[in-house]
């Protein structure tokens, strides 16, 4: 059905509509009287708008949805500069000289990290850097990662992944440079991330701490039963989503928060974490600038710790065996 045409309620009929008496007076009226808008004919709501459920607060409009705003309000969260990759070498223990403290700690070894490529915000809509590391072999690399790795001047690796950054400024390490471990510095903090332990098919009290069934009183093979899984006509006769229940358990991606550097070793590629670190012996972590700390004042390209690894390199040559 087309819509309604505005009715004209002010305004007066053509002239010719009119009786010939009252066409004469037509000069005689102001025109002022004439109305200087036209009314159309809606309904006025008397309740007042409600807030937009998308924006983040209601007196404020709504967020936008581009692509640069986006960026905008990840630019908060989004680490200065790239992170490396490492490997999980197992876990020890460092005594403070002072205190006599014992910290536990974990030792992550760095193994040829270069970067491979650059993502731009023109070419790929966001800011990263590709990193590869560890060695593989040209026949188990398929051709088109050949052929990446040949644009970057890189040998095969044999994980790549990409840090976000937050701006061009993040990209100051160069296409095929590598990156060692004094990349990190000591008493800075980091993020890591990794694939946990995979504990396979477990029970509800192994996967979520259930405390089982009772041990007596009539309780047949059901101690480490999960119990109920829902209720019967109050929650409609069905297992609500997300109920916690035996399944896979372990295999999924986790990050560990706010780890401090207490060691660097850059001859041996090095970094000596605090705490505990996700996944078994010899799993690829990723190491990034912790996101809850103040941003380091780290280098942000390799020109600035050339020298210290210059200076370090030449202490080692020079130290007798």
């Amino acid at each position: 059905m087309p819509p309604m045409a505005p009715l004209n309620w002010g305004l007066l009929p053509p002239s010719f509509l009119l009786p010939s008496s009252t066409r004469s007076l037509l000069p005689l009226i102001p025109l002022s009287a004439a109305p200087s808008h036209t009314t159309v004919r809606t309904i006025k709501s008397v309740n007042t708008p409600r807030p937009d459920r998308f924006a983040h607060h209601p007196k404020k409009p709504a967020l936008n949805s581009t692509s640069r705003a986006a960026l905008a309000r990840k630019a908060p969260t989004t680490p200065l500069r790239t992170g490396l990759l490492a490997q999980k070498r197992g876990m020890t223990a460092v005594f403070d000289p002072e205190t006599g403290r014992r910290t536990a700690c974990t030792v992550l070894q760095l193994d040829r990290n270069e970067v491979v490529a650059h993502k731009t915000r023109d070419k790929n809509g966001y800011w990263a850097v590709q990193v590869g590391a560890g060695h593989k072999s040209i026949d188990n690399t398929t051709k088109p990662m050949l052929g990446h790795f040949a644009v970057a001047g890189v040998e095969p690796k044999r994980w790549v992944m990409e840090f976000k950054v937050k701006g061009k400024e993040g990209l100051g390490v160069g296409v095929g440079e590598h990156v060692g471990a004094s990349w990190f510095s000591v008493g800075q903090w980091v993020d890591v991330k990794g694939i946990s332990r995979g504990m396979g098919f477990e029970g509800g009290m192994k996967r979520h701490g259930f405390s089982g069934q009772p041990a007596s009183h009539g309780q047949s093979l059901m101690h480490r039963g999960m119990g109920s899984a829902g209720g019967s006509q109050g929650s409609g006769s069905r297992v609500l989503p997300g109920k916690r229940m035996a399944g896979n358990m372990g295999n999924e991606s986790v990050t560990v928060k706010n780890l401090k550097v207490l060691q660097v070793d850059e001859a041996n590629g090095i970094v000596v974490v605090n705490g505990c670190v996700p996944g078994p012996k010899n799993q690829i972590i990723k190491v990034q600038d912790a996101m809850g700390k103040p941003w380091p004042a780290g280098p942000m390209k390799l020109a600035d710790i050339s020298p210290a690894v210059a200076a370090e390199t030449a202490e080692a040559a020079t130290t007798p065996a």
